[in-house]
């Protein structure tokens, strides 16, 4: 962050300007270059500008800063990925349980912005709804890919009702209505993309597929298994409908790299800055005990070697208080900043990438052999898809050896040594890697979300959803807890509160949306589909 309170005091006019103020959003999107109306609409310019900021903010490019606070300080570090050497605010941060509100606003404040999804994708249903219903068909496909990261935050959003004209407030909905609507909205976007899988308007538009339809009803496809999975707790019935929709589905879900969902904004990758610029962010103790215990051939591909340790890769443990001997937090990031980087794709002296990767093949191999796992029909053998899923993450980082890995059914997390300070600790898994048919089902599910876990990386977003659905894998828990007692250390952190900037500008919608909750508006609250026990 390079003291990301300097920052905040340069910046905080602008950002509660950006954020606020929707004087220039008309201006920004409706004439992006000047043109009439009727030049942008020849030019598919008033229906297509709109999704260059959708895109670029499902996961926000730049500032950096931005999206250090929307993803990386909170579900990058709760998922067990990657944790910062530096404890901010004098040790009391987010990262263990020591709120922010100013951080914890981004993951809303930016989908919500007149840059963000929801605005934009208003826009194009105005202008394309009726006009250009497959363009408007993927502009629902993104704002469900957009949303459900948000209320898998927060718990209830303003969906549904979002822009409805003359209302008192914006109305919130449960998570249950949410997720309803999103199969709704998948349901309608394939089947109006079906009819036309090869028309080419959105081509210079499209920043994933390049206008490829049959790709995006894949995505959408595949967008709607893994909602099926996350609700498959809270409503079973529904799960397995959805679900089984999707592996019906004659399109099919991705299948090899080519179909990963990446987006190409050709921008330098925000975690590039706050991993090799900032020194921010560092590789998490539970990705050490876990890729380090499997001998996982992915892990160099992920990751740096340490300077602390030279030769091995060396996490640390997320939630840092300003420990003892330590008076400035930056004298304790000094220690600790020699722990592994993140790996190559994103250190600064090589060529960094800009691609965002928020859905791989490998992800849909492991949703489908959950489902096995759950006897839905039509997701195959559970080990088949289990296998898939870590040959095709192997094969979409270059590492060798998957057939042998896939095998192994000795190696198992390592403990956890803490070469500087005092926070070693026992490995909290003893999960091998190779299948076993006569284990039990949450057996077999810790293999399946740990191998998940790994080929999802760097999306901390999706990975803290599936651990604190499943509790799956055993990550280590935050060294303090600063919560005052409102977050069970060993149950970890369940959601963000919400936002002082909804509370201030929308307190009725939030004193409702409180009521939608399962319990208090804090962090220890599980959200709908957050249901505590076994997973069958």
């Amino acid at each position: 962050m390079k003291n990301i309170f300097k920052k905040i005091i340069i910046t905080a006019f602008i950002s509660v300007f950006v954020l606020s103020c929707t004087d220039d959003f008309e201006a920004l999107n409706t004439d992006p270059n000047g043109l009439t109306d009727a030049q942008s609409e020849a030019d598919f310019i008033n229906v297509g500008g709109p999704f260059n900021p959708i895109f670029l903010n499902l996961y926000r490019y730049d500032p950096a800063w931005h999206t250090q606070l929307q993803h990386n300080l909170n579900a990058d570090t709760f998922s067990g990925y990657m944790a910062p050497p530096r404890p901010f605010a004098g040790g009391v941060n987010t990262t263990n349980y020591g709120f922010i509100d100013f951080w914890d606003r981004w993951a809303w404040d930016i989908p919500y912005s007149s840059t963000g999804v929801m605005q934009n994708a208003s826009l194009v249903k105005e202008r394309g709804e009726e006009k250009f219903p497959l363009i408007y068909a993927i502009a629902k496909i993104l704002r469900v890919e957009g949303m459900h990261r948000v209320t898998d935050v927060y718990g209830p959003i303003v969906y549904s009702k979002f822009g409805v004209p003359g209302a008192s407030f914006p109305e919130y909905d449960t998570q249950q209505e949410v997720y309803n609507q999103f199969f709704i909205e998948l349901d309608e976007a394939i089947a109006t993309l079906s009819t036309d899988p090869t028309n080419e308007q959105f081509t210079n538009f499209d920043l994933v597929y390049g206008g490829n339809y049959a790709q995006w009803i894949k995505f959408a496809n595949t967008l709607r298994l893994r909602l099926a999975i996350r609700i498959s707790k809270a409503d079973a019935a529904k799960a397995k409908t959805e679900g089984e929709k999707s592996l019906a589905l004659g399109a099919g879900l991705l299948e090899t790299n080519a179909d990963n969902f990446i987006i190409k904004g050709g921008a330098k990758h925000p975690l590039t800055v706050f991993n090799s610029e900032w020194n921010d962010v560092r590789m998490n103790a539970s990705m050490e005990s876990i890729l380090v215990g499997y001998n996982d051939a992915r892990g160099p591909v992920l990751f740096e070697e340490s300077t602390v340790t030279p030769g091995s890769l060396k996490g640390l443990r997320s939630g840092l208080p300003l420990l003892d001997g330590y008076t400035d937090d930056i004298d304790q990031k000094d220690d600790y900043v020699g722990f592994s980087r993140l790996g190559n794709s994103y250190i600064i002296d090589k060529t960094p990438t800009t691609d965002i990767q928020l859905m791989t093949a490998a992800e849909a191999y492991f949703l489908k052999a959950e489902a096995a796992l759950r006897g839905w029909a039509g997701a195959g053998d559970a080990q088949s898809n289990y296998e898939m899923g870590i040959t095709t993450s192997f094969e979409q980082h270059g590492a060798a050896g998957a057939s042998t890995y896939i095998a192994d059914n000795a190696s198992t997390p390592i403990d956890y040594v803490d070469p500087v300070g005092s926070h070693s600790t026992p490995a909290l898994s003893t999960i091998t890697i190779a299948w076993d048919g006569g284990a039990t089902n949450e057996e077999k599910l810790e293999r399946i979300i740990t191998q998940k876990w790994i080929a999802m990386f760097p999306d901390g977003q999706e990975a803290w959803s599936e651990f604190r659905r499943t509790g799956y894998p055993k990550i280590f828990p935050s060294v303090a807890n600063n919560s005052g007692g409102t977050v069970d250390t060993d149950i970890q952190v369940r959601r963000l509160p919400f936002p002082d900037s909804q509370r201030s500008t929308n307190p009725q919608g939030v004193a409702q949306a409180v009521t939608l909750l399962s319990g208090p508006d804090n962090g220890g609250t599980r959200l709908w589909w957050d249901v505590p026990g076994g997973n069958f």
